[in-house]
C-alpha cells in the first residue's frame, strides 16, 4: 500500500503523478530555459563561451548541491511545504535575473533558482515511485515526461516572448509560471514516510549499493552528453546561420523529442530490460551529436527532435532503476544521491567542454559530449551484469 496518505486516506496515485508532472514542468522548464538567454546574455554583456558555460554551471550546482539536504528534509517533514518553497524561490530566481546588471547578478539569480529546484527530483520522483510501489517504472517515465514538455514549452514561448518585449520581461512573465506551480503542490497528497517503510523489497545488500554506484556513474556521463551538447547547440545553430527565434524552435524540438524519449523509453525499459534499451539510446546519442556538427542547417533541424529522443531517452531507463537499488530502501535519500551526481556532472561538464570550444572551437566541444556518451556503454554493460541474477528482466 502507498505510502502517501491524506487526511489518513490512502492517496490517490494518479493525482500525484499529475501534481508532480506539472511541478517538474515549470522546474525542468526553468533549467533549460537558459539555453534559449545564453545568446542573448552573450550580446549584451559580451561574455565568453567559458562564463556562459560557468553561468550554466552556477544554476546546475546550486540545484546538484542541496538536493541531499532537500531530501532528508523531506523525510523528517511534510515533503509539500519544502517543494512549495523550492518553486517559489526558483520563479524569484528569475525575477532577479530580469533585474541584473552582468554576470555577477546573474550569477546570484541563476544561484537562487538552481537551489529552489533542488526540491523537485527528490521529493516529487519519490512521490511517485512510492505512488505506484512495484509498478512506478511506467509512472517515473511519465513523471519525466512531463518535465520534458515543460522544457519544450517554456524556451519556445521565451523565445516568442523576446520578439515581443525586452528579454527582462519576458523573464517576468514566465516566473509567474512558478507561482501556479508551488499553488498546485496543495493538490498533491501528503507525502507521509513511515519509519517501517522500505519503500520496496528488504533492505539491499552491498552488491546493490554497488550496482547504485555504477547507476549514478553512468547517470553523470550521460547527463555530462546531455548538458555538454545543449549547452553548444545554440551556437552551433547559429554558426550554421540561424536566428534567435528559429534557435529557440530548433531547441523546442529537441525537447519534444526528449519528453517522446523518456515517454517510451521508461516503458521500453521496463519491457527490454535496462541494458538493451540503454545501449541502444547512447550508440545513437554518440552517432547523432556527430552528426549536428557535420550537416548543414536544414538536415540539422529536420533531425533535432531524433537526437532528443535519443539524448533524453537514457533517464528516464535510470530514473525507473533508483528506487530498485536503494540502499536501504530510502528511495528519497537515494533519489537524492542520484540526482545530485548527475546535476553535479551537468555543472561541471559545460565548463570543462566550454574551456575546450574556446582553446580549439565550438566543434570540439561538441565532439566532448559524444565522447561522453560513448564512455556510458562500458559501465552499463557492468551494470547490466549486476542487474540479471538480482532483478530478472531488469538486466535482460
Amino acid at each position: 500500500m502507498s505510502s502517501l496518505e491524506s487526511a489518513g486516506r490512502p492517496a490517490a496515485p494518479n493525482r500525484t503523478l499529475a501534481v508532480a508532472g506539472v511541478v517538474h514542468a515549470v522546474h525542468d522548464g526553468y533549467t533549460d530555459l537558459i539555453y534559449v538567454l545564453l545568446p542573448i546574455w552573450q550580446a549584451e554583456f559580451g561574455l565568453s563561451y567559458s562564463l556562459l558555460a560557468v553561468l550554466r554551471g552556477v544554476y546546475a550546482g546550486s540545484m546538484a548541491a542541496l538536493q541531499v539536504p532537500a531530501g532528508r528534509l523531506a523525510e523528517k517533514f511534510d515533503g509539500r511545504v519544502i517543494l512549495a518553497v523550492g518553486t517559489l524561490l526558483s520563479a524569484l530566481g528569475y525575477v532577479l535575473a530580469g533585474f541584473s546588471g552582468g554576470a555577477i547578478g546573474l550569477c546570484v539569480a541563476l544561484a537562487l533558482s538552481g537551489a529552489g529546484s533542488s526540491t523537485q527530483h527528490p521529493i516529487a520522483s519519490a512521490a511517485v515511485s512510492r505512488a505506484f510501489g512495484d509498478a512506478s517504472r511506467g509512472p517515473i517515465g511519465t513523471y519525466n515526461f512531463a518535465g520534458d514538455v515543460g522544457k519544450a514549452c517554456l524556451p519556445a514561448l521565451t523565445s516568442l516572448l523576446v520578439t515581443l518585449m525586452p528579454w527582462r520581461h519576458a523573464l517576468w512573465l514566465v516566473a509567474a509560471l512558478g507561482l501556479i506551480a508551488a499553488a498546485a503542490v496543495a493538490l498533491m497528497p501528503r507525502i507521509r514516510i513511515p519509519h517501517h517503510d522500505l519503500a520496496g523489497p528488504a533492505r539491499r545488500s552491498l552488491g546493490d549499493r554497488r550496482g547504485f554506484a555504477l547507476l549514478c556513474c553512468i547517470g553523470g556521463l550521460d547527463t555530462a552528453a546531455r548538458m555538454g551538447f545543449l549547452t553548444f547547440l545554440p551556437f552551433v545553430l547559429q554558426a550554421k546561420g540561424a536566428a534567435l527565434p528559429a534557435i529557440g524552435t530548433a531547441l523546442a524540438t529537441v525537447f519534444v523529442g526528449g519528453a517522446l524519449g523518456k515517454f517510451v523509453c521508461g516503458w521500453l525499459g521496463a519491457r527490454l530490460g535496462v541494458l538493451r534499451t540503454v545501449l541502444i539510446t547512447e550508440s545513437a546519442t554518440v552517432a547523432l551529436i556527430l552528426a549536428t556538427v557535420a550537416l548543414p542547417l536544414a538536415p540539422t533541424l529536420l533531425l533535432l527532435p531524433v537526437v532528443g529522443l535519443a539524448l533524453n531517452g537514457t533517464s528516464s531507463v535510470l530514473y525507473g532503476t533508483v528506487p530498485e537499488l536503494a540502499p536501504a530502501g530510502r528511495v528519497e535519500h537515494a533519489f537524492a544521491v542520484f540526482y545530485t551526481g548527475v546535476t553535479g556532472s551537468g555543472a561541471l561538464a559545460p565548463i570543462l567542454f566550454g574551456v575546450v570550444g574556446d582553446a580549439a572551437g565550438r566543434s570540439w566541444g561538441v565532439s566532448c559530449a559524444a565522447a561522453a556518451s560513448l564512455l556510458t556503454l562500458p559501465v552499463v554493460i557492468l551494470l547490466g551484469r549486476r542487474l540479471v541474477p538480482s532483478h530478472g528482466r531488469a538486466g535482460a
